[in-house]
């Protein structure tokens, strides 16, 4: 699912609501569970401040990046405590219409230029990374500069603003890429005893272990298996897993394999029968009582229900 984009240039007094994703995440992106919005800093500065959720007002200036895991609304505003209404009827794309959608705010001279980026992911039945996040990621600009992949953003923009084929495409995998270098910074600058998914990504041999359960789901994993090939012992393993990642390694594999299986029971002639064995059940009805175990309902009722919802969006 590809980002969305807008290309905002505005004039003081800046007040720019971005509005809770509940509210217009279907409109950019039909079919995305979660909508996450980030906004990239080009020229100027002003405020952003939490509208539905907790977190303090934050200076954002050039070279600033901001993220909202969990689609929380928010304001980039001049004037600290000023308001005003979302534009709700902007969270639209016509049919071919080119990405990034130009913006302008306000009549005076521009002093402010940003790049407000949208992307879609599944965030049910599970995804640890969602989970793990907090309401509010903010990545100031680096001492020495820029986010190498800010300047790389900015001269996407300009190619954008001149024509240029291919603006979008390279805005789209930069922003892809931006998004995973501020995730890998804000893990990095994680307190050194913290717990969590994210902190245990950090850890050498929880993160191996992470790292094969990713990209090895159906494999036949056990205890056993997942301890050794971390280089630690049965019991080690599975008090240091359950105390980073906050669950047992085995109900850790379960839940991911039903996240796969969710995003895939979407896809058009997947029975329940080839899901369940990509995912590593032998047994259908194996599958059927671990999807409902954490799923809540059986993968035939799960299927009907998102495909359901996608139909009425």
């Amino acid at each position: 699912m590809e980002p969305f984009f807008f290309n905002v240039r505005a004039s003081e007094p800046v007040r720019a609501h971005t509005p809770n994703m509940a509210l217009v995440g279907h409109r950019l992106m039909p079919g995305a569970a979660n909508v996450i919005p980030f906004h990239i800093m080009l020229a100027g500065r002003c405020w952003v401040e939490s509208i539905d959720g907790d977190d303090p007002s934050a200076e954002f200036c050039e070279g600033d990046i901001v993220i909202y895991p969990h689609g929380h609304g928010h304001i980039f505003v001049t004037n600290r405590g000023e308001r005003e209404e979302p534009r709700l009827e902007a969270y639209h794309r016509y049919d071919g219409q080119p990405l990034p959608i130009m913006m302008h705010l306000g009549d005076e001279p521009e002093q402010l230029h940003f790049v407000c980026g949208y992307f879609g992911c599944d965030a049910t039945p599970f995804n640890p990374l969602l989970e793990a996040l907090p309401s509010q990621v903010l990545a100031k600009r680096p001492p020495e500069g820029n986010h190498i992949e800010v300047d790389l953003i900015h001269n996407a923009i300009a190619e954008f603003e001149h024509n240029r084929a291919g603006s979008e495409t390279i805005l789209a995998r930069l922003s892809e890429l931006l998004f995973v270098r501020v995730l890998r910074r804000y893990i990095e600058q994680l307190p050194e005893h913290s717990s969590g998914w994210l902190a245990g990504l950090r850890d050498p041999q929880i993160g191996k272990s992470l790292q094969l359960i990713h990209a090895q789901p159906a494999r036949d994993w056990t205890l056993e298996k997942l301890a050794r090939e971390s280089g630690m012992s049965r019991a080690i393993f599975a008090e240091r897993f359950a105390r980073c990642v906050g669950e047992t390694p085995m109900r850790y594999l379960a839940k991911w394999r039903m996240q796969l299986a969710a995003h895939a029971l979407k896809q058009p002639g997947a029975t329940v029968e080839i899901v369940a064995e990509k995912v590593g059940y032998q047994s259908e009805a194996a599958f059927n009582r671990a999807f409902k175990s954490i799923v809540g309902m059986p993968p035939g009722s799960w299927r009907r229900s998102t495909t359901g919802a996608l139909a009425r969006d």
